[in-house]
């Protein structure tokens, strides 16, 4: 029993140090990314973020132009996601003298990836998942104050083809965790990256 006790604690012990030693690895950059907030918009309504998106395909324009409550306009409409992210020391200091980020820990990034995935394991872009895409955002991360990036989530064009645009016609609905991935480098040159994740259920959902 105490040999069992032993061995048990020195497994609780090299779990805990491989986990910070895998922060400590992550590149060459001495700071790394923190994504505090992950969260969505609806196109049809780019001011009301939430941790989840119901991203309607197919939303019915009342109003502008020839739109009308009697002649609605169908329309597509791009989702827009909010990442908030903030930096962190891989070296955190002391208690007393905390290490803080200098001006060459500031991470400029300028590129995102976009990833759907489903529960199910059905991952196939194309035909059960919108297709994935890289995108271009510029925001620089200073000090330990949160940055906000807006980007795009959800291309227009991916509710035009398939699966997406299937569900225009039918009552159903397709539910992913969509990997964000982020992509920037400190003032050095070191590549950061850091990674969200957020739900996005897709569907022909009712208009005001």
């Amino acid at each position: 029993m105490i040999k069992f006790r032993r061995l048990f604690v020195l497994a609780a012990l090299l779990a805990s140090s491989i986990s910070c030693g895998d922060v400590a690895r992550t590149g060459r950059a001495p700071v790394y990314l923190v994504m505090n907030a992950l969260e969505g918009a609806t196109g049809a309504d780019s001011t009301q973020f939430a941790g989840n998106l119901l991203s309607d395909v197919l939303t019915l324009v009342t109003s502008g132009g020839a739109c009308s409550t009697t002649n609605p306009c169908p329309t597509i409409f791009n989702d827009e996601g909010r990442a908030t992210i903030s930096l962190a020391m891989k070296d955190i200091g002391t208690t007393g003298s905390p290490t803080e980020p200098t001006t060459n820990n500031s991470v400029t990034i300028t590129r995102y990836h976009v990833d759907y995935v489903r529960a199910d394991g059905r991952n196939t872009p194309g035909v059960d998942v919108p297709y994935p895409f890289d995108g271009a955002v510029t925001g620089t991360v200073t000090g330990t104050q949160p940055t906000p990036l807006v980007f795009l989530l959800v291309r227009n064009v991916a509710k035009a083809e398939s699966p997406l645009v299937q569900l225009a016609t039918n009552l159903n609905l397709i539910s992913t965790m969509t990997r964000v991935t982020f992509y920037g480098k400190d003032l050095v040159g070191n590549d950061v990256s850091v990674t969200g994740t957020i739900q996005i259920d897709f569907g022909n959902f009712g208009d005001k």
